[in-house]
């Protein structure tokens, strides 16, 4: 399994959503803060709704921008506090997709793809 991992959310009808077919994911939402909070992680990044590029990792890797804490569990998804930002934001169950449990703590690196170039 790897270590770090990728996706690359974008925006339907305003909602930031991700596929990864790898683990069976299309059009996954981020609600409950979690959209607040790539807001601001991405407000750097030109064109960022049509798509960017958000690295994660359960341990610190090389460039990571932002931490995240686990508060609580809720309907099945956990709830992480930005330090940075200091904000909530409500990860899904779908996160189990690539941890056996929900970490502790994630890190995120965000950057441009491709097409917000």
């Amino acid at each position: 399994m790897n270590a770090i991992r990728m996706i690359a959310p974008y925006k339907v009808n305003g909602i930031w959503v991700f596929d990864d077919e790898h683990v069976g994911l299309y059009r996954e939402p981020f609600v409950s803060g979690a959209d607040v909070i790539l807001d601001l992680m991405t407000h750097d990044i030109p064109n960022a709704a049509s798509g960017f590029v958000l690295l994660f990792s359960d341990q610190p890797f090389p460039g990571w921008q932002y931490e995240f804490h686990r508060r609580r569990e809720e309907y099945g998804g956990h709830w992480y506090y930005s330090p940075q930002f200091d904000r909530e934001g409500w990860l899904c169950p779908a996160l189990l997709r690539y941890f056996d449990q929900a970490p502790e703590r994630l890190y995120a690196q965000v950057k441009p793809s491709v097409k917000s170039l």
